[in-house]
């Protein structure tokens, strides 16, 4: 349980670090507007026809009477919308690391140099072409994944009592894991780490990861509060990425950490 605590560290010293940094972080702040209007837009609709998409996906229903066919589509309208609120968690990252993609690249290396012994950063060599395609490609296969743990939630939230209790605990703990990936393949693709590695690192540290992945999944459902965060997230990922890989880091008082990762 001790990694929980260290996971949220890293999300405090990665909000702290953009803080020391005003420039950084102003510009950090523009591909997360840009995503935002879009997830506002695409939201909004869900709210306006959500009614008829659970109509049209529940035809069994129409000869219900009153109240229970209400009850029902109502129940499964507010989950759907919830649900979706967490997708759009997980896909929100990868959207917003895709438009800002230089600009992240940029902020993570200045985080490497800034905590690294010598103060250099790792690079992967790659034209920035070939970066923005890796980038979405993998991006592209970790909210697929996302999508089909999504729809695996949904189902099971149909189930009483633990649908409404078990379920969204579980969702925010499969948010907050994606989440991560997404935010630390920033550091980790620098270092060629391709994705299936990523994946297993994260795997052996899952409550690391859902120590900062997690209040930041939760955090995200709120308007604007990913907007502001996501530059030290992306800040905070990098310093955990170096842990995860067993690189030793400059603490802020000089000193050099180097946290055993099989802890």
């Amino acid at each position: 349980m001790r990694d929980l605590g260290v996971g949220f560290r890293y999300l405090l010293k990665g909000q702290r670090w953009v803080a020391r940094h005003g420039k950084q972080y102003g510009f950090g702040l523009i591909p997360g507007l840009i995503t935002l209007v879009l997830y506002a837009g695409a939201l909004v609709s869900l709210v306006l026809w959500g009614d008829d998409l659970v109509d049209w996906f529940t035809p069994f229903a129409d000869d219900w009477s009153s109240p229970w066919l209400g009850l029902f589509r109502g129940f499964l309208t507010a989950l759907l919308f919830v649900l979706a609120l967490l997708l759009a968690a997980v896909t929100f990252t990868a959207v917003t690391l895709l438009i800002g993609q230089p600009f992240y690249e940029n902020l993570s290396e200045k985080v490497d140099r800034d905590v690294s012994p010598d103060g250099t950063a790792p690079e992967s060599g790659l034209p920035l072409w070939r970066e923005l395609w890796i980038s979405g490609r993998d991006s592209l296969r970790i909210v697929v994944r996302a999508a089909l743990w999504g729809v695996l939630l949904f189902a099971l939230g149909l189930i009483p009592v633990a649908g409404q209790t078990v379920v969204p605990v579980i969702g925010f703990m499969v948010t907050g894991f994606f989440l991560t990936e997404e935010l630390t393949a920033v550091a980790m693709q620098r270092r060629n780490v391709e994705l299936r590695d990523r994946l297993r690192l994260l795997r052996s540290r899952k409550t690391l990861v859902w120590g900062f992945g997690t209040p930041l999944g939760v955090a995200f459902l709120v308007p604007f509060v990913a907007v502001f965060l996501m530059p030290g997230a992306v800040a905070g990922a990098t310093l955990m990425a170096r842990e995860l890989l067993g690189e030793e880091t400059l603490e802020e008082n000089g000193e050099v950490e180097n946290e055993d990762v099989s802890a």
